[in-house]
């Protein structure tokens, strides 16, 4: 077996850089996009179904693409690298051409486009990790994800806060700092990329694996014979990561769809129906959903020393405790200065989302098929939120009076839920050891 020397902590960073991009395209996705829906005159219960992009596109994507990296190999392009690219320049002309939509099919078409380029570009990059860190620093390699997840969706918040001032006016149907927002996240999303694929090689893969790429070559079955082949021998601490995850996902996109409007509601007294008040409140949304983001990114790095000391499932459950929490009491806050405290919860639960999870898995999967599982962690994912665009809007209209501060709170029960199942897990995922920023190359 090869043993994985231990990159740098600047080599680590440089390899992950390509995530910021991807995670200020999704920022947009959490707090822009909905309100641009609200501006071209969607309906509070329509909101779920308008957001079914991301859930669809990342089942059928993410999987398909990464059971096909791990079949490709090019001396040149390498084996993830491709995927990145496709997927980031699929961003950036999405992110583009968005300001532009002057109708609400227009926006919904191009999410879709958008959502596929993000799924093409994320999903290799979990695998990305499991390929080029040695165990002990892989705590350290996804967190680094988790603190760039952090960092582009800060942006992307903090845009929506500081443009609105900048930039006034309207061109068509949609506010001015709707495009630079959105200009800017096309330039993030192609800059980043390209700076992780010109710093950071890939490990070429070893005699067998090349033999086993020969024996089974890459057609148009292969992805789905090697998805169903995997799902059948998918160990158990998948499964019990997939109950833990129908909660979670479910919550944050409950949460994402109604953060505004809840602010709005709470703080402002308004509906969507008053523009002007409701521009405010989604721009303060964006300020706080932008500290949230900077809570997790300071805090991605601690919860690797927390992985050290106790465990990766301890760790999560803690975290979705404190978002649970800070869920149940922002709905109910008047002063929009106290919004910011309740959500701290909700930054680190965060951090914990986008990295330990992978920890409890990583381990437990054969090194060939990395990007085959990292895929099906997604579908369960993405599972969650398909049936939340699907279900939600009913439960919103018919028990929650389409209270969208009801809905945030709902959220914050389904992360208590989500909690309590993580103890279940029965991982054998040990407290990792030496992890260390090593100097070596």
């Amino acid at each position: 077996m090869v043993t994985k020397p231990s990159l740098t902590f600047s080599q680590i960073i440089n390899m992950n850089l390509g995530f910021f991009g991807i995670q200020y395209s999704f920022g947009l996705q959490q707090s822009a996009v909905n309100p641009i829906y609200d501006m071209l005159g969607a309906q509070p219960h329509e909101i779920p179904l308008l957001n079914l992009a991301g859930p669809v596109t990342g089942l059928i994507v993410q999987p398909i693409i990464g059971a096909m990296s791990d079949k490709t190999w090019s001396p040149r392009f390498g084996r993830r690298k491709p995927y990145f690219f496709v997927g980031a320049l699929l961003c950036s002309i999405a992110l583009f051409f968005y300001p532009f939509s002057s109708a609400l099919w227009m926006a919904v078409g191009l999410l879709w486009i958008l959502d596929v380029g993000n799924n093409t570009a994320m999903e290799p990059y979990r695998a990305f990790v499991a390929d080029k860190l040695n165990e002990a620093q892989r705590p350290l390699g996804f967190q680094a994800q988790s603190f760039f997840t952090g960092f582009g969706q800060t942006l992307a918040n903090v845009s929506l806060f500081v443009f609105p001032i900048l930039i006034a006016g309207r061109t068509g149907a949609l506010p001015n700092w709707v495009y630079a927002s959105f200009f800017l996240g096309a330039i993030c999303s192609m800059g980043s990329i390209w700076w992780s694929m010109r710093t950071t090689p890939e490990i070429p893969p070893t005699e067998e694996e090349l033999a086993l790429m020969k024996a089974t070559p890459l057609n148009v079955f292969s992805p789905f014979i090697e998805i169903g082949k995997a799902i059948g021998s998918m160990p158990k601490v998948m499964w019990q990561l997939a109950f833990v995850y129908l909660f979670q996902w479910y919550a944050l996109f409950c949460y994402w769809q109604n953060a505004s409007k809840s602010i709005a509601w709470s703080v402002w007294k308004t509906t969507p129906a008053n523009g002007e008040l409701y521009e405010q409140a989604v721009s303060w949304t964006g300020l706080v959903n932008g500290w949230y983001n900077i809570v997790t990114f300071l805090s991605a790095f601690a919860l690797v020393w927390f992985v050290k000391r106790t465990s990766p499932k301890m760790v999560h459950f803690t975290c979705l405790a404190l978002a649970a929490v800070g869920l149940l009491t922002f709905p109910f806050i008047e002063n929009k200065y106290l919004l910011f405290p309740a959500i701290t919860g909700f930054g680190i639960g965060w951090a914990s989302m986008m990295g330990i999870p992978y920890l409890l898995v990583v381990n437990n999967i054969p090194k060939e098929r990395y990007g085959v599982y990292m895929g099906i962690v997604n579908m369960m994912i993405v599972i969650p939120m398909i049936l939340q665009n699907l279900t939600f809007g009913y439960i919103l209209q018919e028990f929650l009076g389409n209270n969208s501060a009801y809905a945030v709170a709902f959220a914050g029960v389904l992360l208590i839920i989500a909690a309590v199942a993580t103890l279940l897990i029965s991982s054998t995922q040990k407290p990792t050891e030496n992890i260390s920023f090593s100097s070596s190359h």
